[in-house]
């Protein structure tokens, strides 16, 4: 009996990536405004695919597009990035106090529509 070598029965198929449009607020103790735009900067530096960051002294606002197969792991690696990078940027001792997590397409029909904040422009590190 033959066996087909480049038939795989065991693993199922695995679904595409999507883009996901990540909205991550951060909030704690005052910081000086300085060292929070340097921050975010070196951030914006370690994870290139940050659109923009808003910040004060004692919030800030960062938007980003994250590639994942699905809504759940582009939460979880959102929910991990101020975490991961809190030494090596030196962000501010905050905490996550909001997560959003939309699909592309619920992104530019929100925009379409006149809902939800504008596409991010200027990108980079801006006061609010």
């Amino acid at each position: 009996m033959r066996r087909l070598a480049s038939v795989d029965v065991g693993s199922p198929p695995q679904p595409e990536s999507r883009l996901w449009h990540i909205t991550l607020s951060v909030a704690g103790d005052e910081a000086p405004l300085k060292e929070v735009r340097r921050a975010l900067e070196q951030l914006a530096h370690d994870h290139p695919f940050l659109l923009t960051s808003r910040y004060a002294n004692d919030h800030a606002e960062i938007r980003y597009w994250e590639e994942a197969r699905d809504l759940h792991d582009a939460a979880a690696v959102a929910l991990r990035l101020w975490g991961e990078h809190r030494a090596s940027a030196q962000l501010p001792p905050w905490e996550i106090v909001g997560l959003e997590v939309i699909g592309r397409d619920t992104y530019h029909q929100r925009i379409a529509e006149g809902y939800g904040p504008p596409p991010a422009s200027p990108v980079g590190v801006h006061p609010f």
